[in-house]
């Protein structure tokens, strides 16, 4: 007999939970359907960014740091550590542990929530009367009937052509993660995010770094003086970044992967590997859907096709997150999931695309909203800028972390904020209060009037702000 719901949400990644959260507060029967398995084949909700991702990631950011500052920093504060020793097994456990507690968590939201969860693998059957019919494959075999559905699938790592993941030797975020020994040497193939994360992490526990990065800027997508700042801070800490790179050849063995390739300069090269990570990209996943059957629309990339407000071609039928378009980050997918409960509720979902933040979690930290100098050149935006360095913020020299700065950009006329760029201590943290200003339309002066604590970091946001009209007080 099938079970009927106003809503199933296929995916429990955060555009997913999220969305059958959000939709149970209003009042609406949801089931949400994931298929994730953690090591003892129980449900693993939270997807990519739980399991293989945002949280297991910065778990070993995290624990890389500590491992960093012990060996090379604590002396700077008068703390003198000898024999310091890594059990790998014993920090990989940790992070395994954290997510554990996060896939646990969500478990719990739903039953809080009274959304019904189901493990296993949901595929589209038909359209009948009452809604959609989904069929649900695993442990337990059930038929759902649907008045709306979300698809929540998330995206999948890109191979590169010929060289596919064995998560051994050759590895993808997923690999990257869960290594039993640091390599000697390890090559990185990408730049973005994933690569610089992961590079950070295993550089920091012992292995010498090699990242290779087709496009001829580094990190092109930020503020270009941002990408500059954290070259030159990468690179003094040991990360061998190449930028215009191409690749000709990679060739895996048991215990080593060889690589040729031409620099920018055009010079052949060879670098030898004893584990290579991959991260030029991901790829919406769709599979196992049975989108054919139903004549659920994709596009030309393989993405669900939307609308504005994230409806697909199919009546009462929805996607959110990596499976549609747009930036392929987890508050992005959040945003969309929480807009579509509201929108089947009956209410006015609000997602805006321009106060999306961007993170890297790598030490300095990256983090930009909105417009970035380059680009307003390029459309010929009348602007005015303002930076203020964390080397003259007294919070910054306290921590013994001053790399980097904030960056205002504001229009020239309207003082109106259009991007905040930030390269340096918990950039991660401090982007929010930018984000805040520009949903509200604020001018670089709102910022500069905000009464700030002191000795914070945040004072330098203000004082950039300060900057922009070219008086900032303590630089």
């Amino acid at each position: 007999m099938s079970k009927q719901f106003d809503l199933v949400v296929i995916g429990a990644g955060p555009g997913g939970y999220v969305a059958a959260i959000r939709a149970a507060q209003l009042g609406l029967s949801v089931a949400c359907v994931d298929a994730a398995e953690n090591a003892k084949g129980g449900p693993a909700p939270g997807g990519t960014c739980t399991n293989v991702g945002c949280i297991p990631s910065k778990a070993l950011l995290q624990s890389s740091e500590h491992f960093e500052q012990a060996n090379h920093h604590f002396a700077e504060h008068g703390i003198e550590v000898k024999g310091v020793s890594l059990k790998l097994d014993k920090l990989i456990g940790r992070k395994n542990e954290v997510v554990k507690q996060n896939n646990e968590g969500i478990l719990y939201l739903f039953k809080k929530n009274k959304v019904t969860f189901f493990h296993g693998h949901a595929a589209f059957a038909g359209q009948v009367e009452g809604g959609w019919s989904i069929n649900v494959t695993g442990k337990t075999e059930e038929n759902l009937v649907a008045r709306h559905v979300i698809v929540a699938t998330g995206s999948a790592p890109r191979e590169l052509p010929g060289v596919p993941f064995d998560e051994k030797i050759v590895l993808s975020n997923d690999g990257a993660l869960s290594l039993d020994a640091v390599p000697g040497k390890l090559g990185v193939i990408g730049a973005g995010v994933i690569g610089l994360e992961m590079g950070s992490v295993w550089r920091r526990l012992g292995s010498a770094v090699t990242v290779l990065e087709a496009a001829p800027e580094f990190l092109a997508a930020a503020d270009q003086q941002v990408a500059k700042e954290a070259l030159k801070a990468f690179t003094k800490q040991g990360l061998d970044i190449q930028v215009g790179v191409q690749i000709s050849e990679i060739k895996p063995s048991a215990k080593k992967v060889d690589i040729s390739y031409k620099n920018a300069a055009g010079e052949e090269q060879k670098l030898t590997v004893d584990r290579l990570i991959v991260s030029i990209g991901r790829v919406p996943f769709t599979a196992g859907l049975n989108a054919p059957a139903v004549g659920l629309t994709l596009d030309e990339r393989g993405f669900v096709a939307v609308d504005a407000e994230c409806r697909t071609n199919l009546p009462n039928v929805w996607a959110v997150g990596d499976v549609v378009r747009g930036p392929m980050l987890a508050h992005k997918a959040e945003e969309e999931g929480v807009a579509v409960a509201e929108r089947i509720a009956g209410q006015h979902g609000h997602v805006n695309f321009a106060t999306i933040p961007w993170v890297i979690y790598t030490s300095p930290e990256i983090a930009w909203v909105g417009q970035t100098e380059q680009q307003l050149k390029k459309e010929g935006r009348a602007y005015k800028a303002g930076s203020f360095p964390f080397l003259a913020n007294g919070r910054a020299r306290a921590l013994g972390d001053t790399t980097g700065f904030v960056k205002v950009l504001a229009d020239a006329k309207t003082d109106e904020v259009l991007g905040v760029h930030i390269v340096g201590p918990v950039a991660s943290e401090l982007i929010a209060e930018a984000v805040t200003i520009m949903e509200f339309r604020g001018a670089a002066e709102d910022i500069a009037r905000i009464c700030h604590a002191h000795p914070t970091l945040s004072e330098a946001m203000k004082e950039a702000a300060l900057a922009v009209d070219k008086r900032a007080l303590n630089f």
